[in-house]
């Protein structure tokens, strides 16, 4: 009894990982985690930046078909437009929403993007996201982007 006692205790202590074994594949998996943590964060931003260069320039060709069946939007006028029907705009020149939904509006960081009219990069007008600070100018993640 004794004996097969020893067989049982020997063979789960073969299946188990011993306490060397566990501290050396914590510390490879920590190794991995310091090289390729750095360099997964900053594709973060750079997804984020080039989201909103397509929805940016998605925005642009909403605000041109916008342009096509109403004409210039009224001054003041922010990207809504495309969602809801300025009280300036006659209801049968209208044809929108020029967008899916309310969400369509807003850049990866969650704020509206801008329209700006006359626009600075272009003459009609400029779709802009300031970037992840949400501030003019900036460089990285904080550079601005600017549509069409």
């Amino acid at each position: 009894m004794n004996a097969s006692f020893r067989k049982t205790t020997q063979a789960r202590a073969r299946r188990a990982f011993t306490l060397v074994e566990a501290i050396v594949v914590i510390l490879i998996l920590a190794v991995l985690a310091t090289v390729i943590a750095p360099r997964i964060i900053g594709r973060v931003g750079q997804a984020k930046t080039a989201a909103a260069q397509s929805k940016a320039a998605s925005l642009a060709t909403a605000m041109k078909l916008f342009m096509a069946d109403a004409g210039m939007p009224p001054p003041g006028s922010t990207i809504a437009v495309l969602w809801e029907r300025p009280s300036e705009v006659d209801a049968s020149a209208w044809k929108g929403p020029y967008v899916d939904n309310r969400e369509a509006l807003l850049d990866p960081w969650g704020r509206q993007f801008i329209l700006q009219i006359p626009g600075k990069k272009n003459v009609d007008f400029d779709i802009v996201s300031y970037g992840a600070d949400g501030q003019p100018g900036g460089e990285g993640d904080n550079a601005d982007v600017i549509a069409p």
